[in-house]
């Protein structure tokens, strides 16, 4: 392979920059400062030149060059590139939560959206925002970047995981107030979400039989039901039918206990049951390498664990720890993603060769056998 050959092979990151007034230009600028990135992939940045050139002369990276995309233009595979998604003059508030930083975080998370769906890009990558921002922006209720590509890309169970090297953490439920657990609670979606969980292990992160523990919804998991129902009525029932699909998942286990104990290391994921049981523990132990990873969409999207941290921007103290992470998560997932789609076609291809005419399996001990017969 040719050296322009490798570098046009390289996966295309879109990377979106978040809200404008936030810390996430600042986590691009410095994870783009190890050249060596650039080895890999061929990343693409979602903002406005202007906006970054604020941030950059407020960090002093004015050394770190962009190559701005225009109608006709080619991608730097060595260095980064830039979507300009709009001329606007953007009031710049380092550090201030505004309506106008909502709405410019959303213009950039809709032109690297339109890109993914026209085959611009492999991934994407996307910077924190804040969505109570961005839904006073649109007008209407922004309930996250999860669900956000699960609409544009029709995708009706998404499941986020949140991901490190030695733990995942996915949710039976999202970005819902805790009043409404229960009530979103059942059998049939927690056995969905064991699927999809079971279906990302594989495909995403390449493991072959993978081992899901469950957590319960109440304190002790529900302690017999002397503290709640819901794992005798709703988990339990279906941890059974679970089994009855070929799922390995095991619980319902009390979460302070799971966490507490170290008990998430004999497994492969963990399905909590609701937001914080799931992420506050996630983000003890592993907040500044974490990844949010949605699952169950066609495309790889990425994302920090953490928000905007309004207090910590154009301070030059935000650790880009997160958001390197996500950046080699989405490649490492198109990586086993290309190597588990060859490994089902080298099995269609295989199977292939012991089909008779008629599109019947053959019995192949039974042909080996009249083969024996004809060489005697």
């Amino acid at each position: 392979m040719n050296k322009e050959k490798k570098q046009i092979d390289k996966p295309r990151i879109g990377i979106t920059i978040g809200d404008p007034n936030g810390i996430g230009i600042e986590l691009i600028l410095k994870t783009f400062l190890e050249k060596r990135i650039f080895d890999f992939c061929t990343p693409i940045i979602y903002g406005s030149g202007r906006v970054i050139s604020f941030h950059r002369k407020a960090l002093n990276l004015d050394d770190l060059k962009l190559n701005t995309l225009k109608p006709g233009s080619k991608l730097n595979f060595n260095g980064l590139n830039l979507v300009n998604c709009w001329e606007d003059e953007v009031k710049i508030e380092l550090g201030k939560p505004t309506i106008e930083g909502g709405k410019y975080a959303f213009k950039a998370l809709e032109v690297a959206s339109q890109d993914l769906r026209d085959n611009k890009l492999d991934a994407i990558v996307t910077g924190p925002v804040d969505k109570q921002l961005i839904s006073k922006a649109i007008g209407e209720k922004f309930v996250g970047q999860t669900e956000y590509f699960a609409q544009q890309s029709n995708t009706k169970t998404p499941l986020m995981i949140m991901v490190t090297d030695d733990i995942k953490v996915a949710l039976a439920t999202g970005h819902i107030p805790v009043q409404e657990i229960s009530t979103k609670l059942n059998k049939e979606l927690i056995v969905e979400k064991l699927k999809a969980l079971q279906s990302s292990l594989i495909k995403d992160f390449s493991i072959n039989r993978p081992k899901i523990a469950v957590l319960g919804l109440n304190p002790h998991a529900g302690d017999s039901g002397l503290l709640g129902k819901e794992e005798k009525e709703i988990i339990i029932p279906a941890l059974e039918l679970a089994k009855k699909e070929n799922i390995i998942a095991i619980g319902p286990y009390s979460a302070d206990g799971y966490f507490g104990a170290g008990i998430y290391k004999n497994y492969d994921a963990v399905l909590a049951m609701y937001h914080d049981q799931g992420l506050a523990p996630f983000k003890t132990i592993a907040f500044e390498e974490g990844v949010n990873f949605t699952a169950g969409l066609p495309i790889v999207r990425t994302s920090p664990d953490h928000g905007p941290a309004f207090n910590l921007a154009g301070k030059n103290q935000a650790n880009e720890g997160s958001l390197r992470s996500a950046l080699y998560a989405a490649l490492k997932v198109l990586n086993s993603r290309k190597n588990h789609a060859l490994y089902n076609q080298d099995k269609l291809d295989r199977t292939a060769l012991f089909k008779g005419l008629d599109g019947k399996d053959e019995d192949i001990s039974n042909k080996k056998e009249e083969q024996n017969k004809t060489e005697v």
